[in-house]
This record gives C-alpha cells, structure tokens and sequence, in this order.
C-alpha cells in the first residue's frame, strides 16, 4: 500500500545530491497516494458490480507498487544529506516506526478482538475457519506484532493482510539508512543495483507475476523504493526548480494533456499488466507517473491540489490499513442480514476466477451499492484513525526522537 559516514567527505554537485530541499513538498503526489490507497481497497471487497469484476479493478492491487516507488522519493529526498551521525539513524529509525506502527497495532488489536467475540458469539462463526485459526493464528500474530509478515518468514497472508507491504516498508526504511550512511554519494550505485536485480528475482521465482506479499514482499518493495530513491537522487532539485518556474502557468496546455495522457497509460497499463508477467514494469511506470506529476504543471495537479483530494492524501495511510476491517464487517452485517431476509445481498460469488464471499448475488446493483457505502464507511472511520492515532502518535516518536 505510506521519508555516511560522510565526514571528510567533499560535496557532492547539486544533480547528485539529496535533501537539498527538504522542506520541498509535492502536494500533488500527497493526492495520489490517496487515490491510490482508494483503488486498493476497491480491489479487495467483493461484489458483482461491473466496478469490482473489471479488469482495472482486477489490477488494482498494482498500486501497492506506487506506494513503494512515491516512499523512496519522498525519503530520499528529506533524508538522503541527513543521515551522516549514529544518532541521525536512531532519530530516523524511531520517526519512522512511529509513523507505521501505532496504527498497525491498533489494527491488529481490533482484529484479535473481533476473533475474540466469535469465540463467544456463534452466530458470527459463519461457514469459515474456526476463530484464531487460518490467517488468524496465534503464531502469526506474533510475526505481526514484530513486523516481519511480509519478509518471507510465513507462508500466507495473515490478521489485517494489507500490512504485510508495511512492514516490507519499515525494513527497506532501514536498509535504505543503512546504505546511505555507509555509502554516502555512492549510495546511489546500490539503488541501481537494487532496482536491476530485484525484478530479474522477481521474475525468477516468483510464480504470480508481481502479486507477491508475504512472500516475496520485501523485495517487491525494495524494487519501487530504489526507483524512487533514484529519482530523487538524481532530479529532486531539477524537478521543484521546473516547478517554480512553471508557477506562472506557463505552458499549462501541454502538462495538462502530458498528465491525461499519463493517466490514460496506467489505467491501460494496470487492466492489461494485472495477470501476467508485464505487471513486473509497474514500478516503472509508477516512477514516471511520479516524474510528471511531481512538476505539478496541469490542470489536473490544480484539481489534485484541491482541499478534499489533499485530506484523502492525508488520510492514505488509514484507508490502506481499516479497509480490509470495515470490508469484513460490512460483509458480516451483510451476511446475517441475508440469513434474516434472503434480498440476495451477501453470497458466494465468483471474483477473477476466484470463489468468493461478497455483496450483490441478488443484483450487480446491490454490489455497486455496497461499493459506494464501503468507500465512504473507510473515508469515514479513517478521519478517526488519522486524527486520533496516526497525529497524536506520530507527534510523540518525534518528540521522542528529539531527545536522542
């Protein structure tokens, strides 16, 4: 689905450095990952609706890859010429945890209690796994608690199982600060090599193509993460000076149709590449994407800069990590709806070739439905989580970190 030893060391020139603009921030690209944390969940909840069984949606967990590639830009931006003491690591190492874990936990606390009340209420037992088994084992749930469900220690998905690409994240977070504060100007040589190899890795033994998660996960996020990386590395300066001179609205034209035109390729790319082995480009593409619109220079940037696209980018991290919980919930409340009044609104159906549990076996309009009171019930809940976990406890591990 979520910021070198270089003493004695001479400058590097400004096409090679980092950070130098840290206080730079691509609003637009704060939108994007909104949107994007939207279409993930839009791939996750089942329905019969035309939205759900389209090959978009299909490829849609695809997205997870702009996460990735949009994180190592924006850290390697605001960390690539910040990391030159031990105490730099450990103020890094703390802001970042903070930033993932608090709501990680509380996530998997909902998901252990609700495990807990079908212990004791059998009528939300349903058809499925007895409670604390399968994906919601008591073993698993200790590798979440460590953060290690999505560095191939398991062998399926499990508890709140978007989170595995966090923590994929949180280990690339340190590696990424490990290398930059032993490699210092040369980190960038190990991002090349990274984004080579990890996708030849990928494609070598990897037999889903690029929906690889608890698995295969770190190095799917390492791949988009050293893209970003490099991106920054090498442009973030080029880029936010293009963007001021392009202020004055400048060939505003010409970046609006760039931008649509680029949206008409991912949204091509995603419902072709979704089942086969061209989804190992989408960090590519994502990084492209990410390329253009970070010059910000379209009317499309101007609508994406607008006050309600910029809250759904405050609230990505939230959306990424309820929206499996509200999923399952809507479905149970839907089930036992069902078993009551038999309207057709939750049954078994079949979903990209997979058999599945969710809304609108009675109607394709019964799920569209259902899609649209799902998204809203995670923007929603997510305003909660963001205002009252993710803020608060974010602003504490930073002011935390400046103890150190």
């Amino acid at each position: 689905m979520a910021e070198t030893a270089l003493l004695n060391l001479v400058p590097a020139p400004a096409a090679t450095r980092v950070g130098t603009a840290a206080g730079e921030r691509f609003l637009v690209l704060d939108s994007w990952r909104g949107i994007c944390a939207l279409l993930v969940a839009l791939f996750h909840f089942p329905t019969t609706s035309m939205v759900s069984q389209s090959a978009f949606v299909g490829g849609s967990y695809l997205f997870v890859d702009f996460f990735f590639v949009l994180s190592g830009f924006v850290i390697a931006s605001a960390y690539g010429s910040r990391l030159n003491e031990q105490d730099d690591l450990a103020r890094f190492a703390l802001v970042r945890f903070g930033r993932i874990y608090p709501l990680h936990v509380l996530m998997l606390a909902a998901f252990a209690g609700f495990e807990a009340l079908r212990l004791v209420l059998p009528a939300l037992h349903g058809t499925g796994p007895a409670p604390f088994t399968a994906g919601f084992d008591l073993r698993s749930l200790v590798a979440n608690l460590f953060l290690l469900q999505g560095m191939g220690v398991a062998d399926h998905l499990s508890w709140n199982a978007p989170s595995w690409s966090i923590s994929a994240e949180f280990f690339t977070y340190l590696l990424f600060a490990a290398v930059v504060f032993t490699a210092g100007q040369r980190a960038w040589i190990w991002f090349v090599a990274a984004a080579v190899t990890a996708p030849l890795f990928l494609l070598a033994l990897s037999t889903r193509h690029m929906d690889v998660s608890f698995d295969f996960g770190f190095i799917r996020c390492l791949y988009g993460f050293s893209l970003g990386a490099l991106l920054a590395w090498f442009q973030h300066d080029s880029i936010a000076e293009a963007r001021h001179a392009l202020s004055g609205g400048a060939g505003r034209l010409a970046w609006t149709l760039a931008e649509l035109a680029m949206i008409a390729v991912i949204a091509l790319f995603v419902s072709a590449a979704g089942d086969n082995d061209t989804g190992i480009a989408a960090p590519v593409v994502f990084a492209l994407a990410l390329y253009l619109f970070a010059h910000e220079g379209g009317w499309v940037s101007a609508l994406l800069r607008s006050r309600p696209m910029l809250l759904l980018g405050s609230l990505s991290y939230s959306i990424y990590m309820i929206h499996i919980f509200v999923q399952a919930r809507m479905i149970n409340v839907g089930g036992l709806i069902e078993r009551k009044l038999g309207l057709g609104i939750v049954g078994d159906l079949m979903l990209r070739g997979d058999h599945a549990t969710g809304f609108g076996t009675g109607s394709p309009w019964i799920g569209f439905l259902a899609l649209i009171a799902m998204l809203i019930a995670v923007i929603v809940a997510s305003w909660f989580t963001w205002h009252f976990v993710e803020m608060p406890a974010l602003a504490w591990f930073r002011r935390l970190s400046k103890r150190i």
